[in-house]
């Protein structure tokens, strides 16, 4: 492939690993501010309410997704109307979300902790994160929606200017109000909610400027289309249930890491962190490959479509041995930088192997996933997280429950295989019925 062919993915690539990794880093540093205090409660806490927001906002993550593959696809038809009227569904959609879980915020918090469980000092102080935190809600899910629409209309630098504005402020936050006012866990939450509503005014910012670029007109008969807005909500629902799916295992992962003591929990949320920096830099590459794909799609284009999956498949394997190589290298040195509790610095040493091999083993879900929601395939998707949790995961933790910590790994390594290998079943047989073009439709032409 010429070089040429390799400058669309990496002019999307390159903001969007930038912005995820700062993102991670973020993650990181909040576990290195929680993880510098007296007790592993509170890292174990602050672990437990970051799978509950997990549940929350990632199980919302159709948002984000949903609005790139609809408005990568009317922008690839040139229809900067249509854009405008997705942008618009996207951000009701993301509101009534966020109004409902501030209604629902105590009955979601008793039901979400009494699940994960944890020690009673755990569940205390993580509940006080929670209470603090669930007020950021509407800016996360309005952002959602926004950073959706600038992908989808190939603007990855917007994203890029956003995350590092959240993350930034976020971060000096953290340190003001954990040392400087002594708030502990709250001040980590209010940290962030601060941060996420600085974070939603410069996004609108953006995608006002980037609209500029695409004149258009805010149509109130595509606005005031409900057969548009159901075509979204199909999509959303099936991505909703692959996210709820992914969800369910990470809670999972938590809730059996809380059984085996604090100590155990604190190693695995430590490691975690290494898991959503490879995840989030490799979804660089996915999430360019949802904008070109969408794209493709929406002007019939066989051509750029191969060329965004080959290049993003290309570059995906090599950021992936990387991120091992990384691992390998200096795993442990992050380790202590994160806390510096002896027990959890022991700990997340022993079962740090996992997290050397977990690029390698995730990189094929994560491309596909990224090529699919760009193509629209969201039944698709939900199939194969559906199959990859309830048949391949569930089952493995059961037989190997007696490996203790290990066995947890390993079944949680399993389901990441099991979605690689069931999208990539599903891309095959799509490209056989459609001549090598994989989209909405079955037959694109």
């Amino acid at each position: 492939m010429k070089l040429q062919a390799h400058l669309p993915i990496w002019r999307l690539a390159g903001p969007l690993i930038l912005s995820n990794i700062s993102i991670a880093l973020l993650g990181i540093v909040d576990t290195a501010v929680v993880g510098h205090l007296s007790q592993a409660y509170y890292l174990g806490a602050v672990a437990v309410a970051a799978v509950v927001f997990d549940f929350l906002y990632w199980g919302m993550g159709f948002l984000r997704m949903g609005t790139t593959a609809i408005v990568a696809q009317v922008h690839g038809r040139g229809n900067d109307d249509e854009v405008r009227a997705a942008l618009l569904h996207a951000l009701v959609i993301a509101l009534s979300i966020s109004m409902l879980l501030l209604l629902l915020q105590r009955p979601i918090a008793d039901a979400a902790f009494s699940l994960i469980g944890g020690s009673e000092a755990v569940v205390f102080h993580a509940r006080t994160y929670f209470n603090w935190a669930i007020w950021g809600a509407p800016a996360v899910l309005s952002s959602m929606a926004l950073f959706g629409c600038l992908l989808g209309m190939q603007n990855a630098r917007a994203t890029l200017y956003f995350a590092i504005t959240i993350n930034v402020i976020n971060v000096i936050l953290d340190l003001v109000f954990v040392f400087g006012f002594d708030m502990g866990v709250k001040g980590v939450a209010l940290a962030s909610v601060l941060a996420q509503y600085c974070g939603v005014i410069m996004a609108i910012f953006l995608i006002r400027n980037e609209l500029r670029y695409h004149p258009g007109h805010w149509r109130m008969a595509l606005i005031s289309d409900t057969g548009r807005l159901m075509k979204m909500l199909a999509l959303n629902r099936n991505i909703f249930i692959r996210t709820l799916c992914l969800i369910f295992v990470f809670a999972f992962f938590a809730r059996q890491g809380a059984l085996q003591g604090d100590v155990i929990l604190a190693a695995n949320a430590v490691l975690l962190n290494y898991q959503a920096l490879m995840a989030l830099g490799l979804d660089g590459f996915a999430n360019a490959a949802e904008a070109l794909v969408g794209k493709a799609t929406g002007a019939v284009d066989r051509a750029a479509f191969k060329q965004a999956v080959q290049s993003a498949l290309f570059w995906s394997l090599i950021i992936a041995v990387l991120f091992s190589l990384f691992y390998w290298l200096a795993g442990k040195q992050g380790i202590l930088l994160m806390t510096g509790i002896p027990a959890v610095q022991d700990m997340a040493l022993v079962y740090l192997p996992w997290l050397i091999i977990s690029p390698i083993v995730c990189v094929w879900c994560f491309l596909l996933d990224g090529i699919f929601i760009g193509a629209a395939r969201g039944a698709e998707m939900r199939n194969s997280m559906l199959l990859s949790t309830f048949i391949i995961f569930l089952p493995a933790w059961y037989l190997l429950q007696e490996s203790g910590n290990h066995g947890l790994w390993l079944a949680f390594m399993l389901f990441f295989i099991a979605r690689g290998l069931s999208l990539g079943w599903y891309y095959r047989r799509i490209e056989k019925q459609t001549g090598g073009f994989i989209s909405a439709t079955r037959n694109p032409a």
